[in-house]
């Protein structure tokens, strides 16, 4: 999975998923949409081609990382898709998980931001604007061109984690590759030996102590407190705080406390964290210990994660029903 494109995934918790979610960016005000959707859940965005979503010229096999060259600084103030290849698939529909290759690059410059594959759920309100347009209601099989604002996309916070300064244009490329199935997550079995030491510190990051002992092979999950919410289904929109830990180097990689509380789906995570979620009780605090095939591979990856076993402490705020 991947994570940029959200509006409140972590960015250390997903891949681009996450990036193209609102509220990944940290905390702060949502980005006023450009465009809008009709009343009816299942309608098409309203975004059309334009002068500027025209003229980026795009090279590149399908479904590789493309290059995009046009001129900059690159301001867009309003949102624009392109089609750049019709694909003869099926077209996608609110509802659907979209694979798909998404690469950004900045308005500004020109420089490529990311790029990698994804997974994207259409009709999930976290996603923003200006990556939703590259998947929404278009064949499978199509390369989109999308020139998004920074009012679609990160607005006037930017994104410090990649690199996005406020107020800056992205040119976005999407290559749809499929409709996909949702996959189950994986379930965690109870961690009774070698559990890190946790003491909660109220509004502060907790303080965790991993000992120096090998991490399992396993996704074990402790609960430390006992919440008596609601129960995390698979698929559900889940609020939390969290502070991710490398079990090797015993250092934080990246946590909510200090900002707003994330918000993402289970499945917008990487496998280990959702499967850790599902069952939960919203009020639950636990720790989970997560194998590098359950987190970013077992291979070395851009994020220093790969082949890491990775310790999150979660504290469950909300839950919301996919339904």
């Amino acid at each position: 999975m991947n994570r940029a494109l959200r509006r409140g995934a972590p960015i250390a918790l997903v891949s681009v998923t996450a990036l193209l979610l609102v509220g990944c960016a940290g905390s702060g005000s949502e980005p006023d949409p450009t465009a809008s959707a009709t009343d009816d859940a299942a309608a098409c965005l309203e975004v059309e081609a334009g002068e500027q979503s025209d003229a980026i010229e795009v090279t590149g096999d399908f479904g590789a990382a493309p290059t995009a060259t046009f001129d900059t600084p690159l301001e867009a103030e309003e949102l624009q898709r392109t089609i750049a290849i019709e694909g003869d698939g099926d077209t996608t529909t609110s509802g659907d998980e979209v694979s798909a290759v998404v690469t950004a690059f900045k308005g500004s410059d020109g420089t490529q931001v990311f790029s990698q594959p994804a997974t994207l759920t259409l009709g999930d309100d976290s996603l923003y604007e200006g990556f939703l347009a590259g998947v929404d209601c278009v064949a499978v099989g199509s390369r989109v061109v999308t020139v998004a604002p920074a009012s679609a996309i990160y607005g006037d916070q930017g994104n410090e984690g990649i690199g996005v300064a406020a107020g800056e244009t992205l040119v976005i490329v999407t290559d749809v590759q499929d409709i996909v199935e949702a996959e189950d997550l994986p379930k965690p079995g109870e961690w009774t030996e070698n559990v890190p030491e946790v003491k909660f510190n109220g509004d502060q990051p907790p303080t965790v102590t991993i000992p120096d002992a090998e991490p399992s092979d396993e996704l074990l999950v402790k609960v430390l407190e006992q919440g008596d919410g609601a129960e995390v289904k698979a698929g559900d929109t889940v609020t939390l705080h969290y502070q991710g830990l490398n079990w090797a180097t015993k250092e934080i990689f990246d946590q909510s406390y200090g900002k707003d509380a994330a918000r993402f789906g289970t499945g917008d995570v990487i496998p280990g964290f959702g499967g850790a979620l599902v069952g939960q009780t919203v009020g639950t605090k636990l720790i989970v210990s997560i194998p590098p095939a359950l987190g970013y591979g077992e291979e070395e990856s851009a994020n220093g994660l790969g082949g890491q076993t990775l310790v999150f402490v979660v504290e469950i705020q909300d839950t919301e029903s996919a339904g």
